[in-house]
């Protein structure tokens, strides 16, 4: 069963401990923080400061993506927040391996990001350093955005060269994931879907985590 990952972009953050807690209780394990800096992609989220406060309230693996120009300056703070993964997107890259063992350095898990149009080949030659890789779903900036189908081709192809190369990368998926899908992005080989809207706007935030789990061992089945 693939992991599910509420993203708290969606969340109400007058309620921000009251919803991480309703995810912990529906059973999520990781916890998604998408960090926008109106520059890579158009809109602002939250910085460092935002994931301390959210690691006092919680003890859920923080799972937290950059989209944001530069991030190398800027890892060691996140990680120093408490941040456990660090994802960065390739397009926001120029030197990928030094960045993936840069976040390693730091003392957390590397992942790497790719939008829609970016193709998995300019990952070739850095999936040894990966953690985990980032499939987007959506163009990335806003939440709610419709599913992009073109994420289980890159979902599939990343899972054959896992199992061709011996890797132990996971692989995660962002965009407009919900009951409607979960089944089939597990049965393509997802291992962590990054849920929002369809967890926090719903109106009980531990069900929907409940709900697309059961999905999720649907998608298990079919894999299998």
């Amino acid at each position: 069963m693939a992991q599910i990952a509420p993203s708290i972009l969606a969340a109400d953050f007058a309620r921000l401990g009251d919803e991480i807690a309703a995810v912990e209780e529906g059973g999520a394990e990781v916890l998604h923080i998408d960090v926008m800096d109106g520059r890579f992609v158009p809109n602002i989220s939250f910085g460092p400061p935002v994931i301390e406060s959210v690691r006092k309230t919680t003890k859920l693996f923080l799972d937290c993506h950059l989209m944001i120009v530069e991030p190398d300056q800027y890892v060691g703070d996140f990680v120093a927040a408490g941040a456990q993964l660090v994802t960065v997107h390739q397009e926001a890259c120029p030197h990928l391996h030094r960045s993936l063992e840069g976040i390693r350095d730091a003392g957390a898990e590397a992942g790497v990001a790719l939008n829609p149009a970016t193709p998995i080949e300019t990952l070739d030659h850095v999936l040894e350093l990966a953690d985990l890789v980032l499939v987007m779903s959506v163009n990335p900036g806003f939440g709610g955005q419709k599913f992009l189908p073109l994420a289980y081709e890159k979902i599939r192809a990343l899972a054959r060269i896992r199992a061709e190369r011996g890797l132990g990368f996971r692989i995660e998926v962002d965009g407009g994931v919900g009951e409607q899908n979960v089944a089939e992005l597990t049965e393509a080989g997802v291992d962590w879907l990054v849920a929002g809207s369809s967890v926090f706007r719903t109106p009980d935030a531990a069900q929907a985590v409940r709900d697309l789990e059961a999905r999720s061992r649907a998608g298990v089945t079919l894999r299998a």
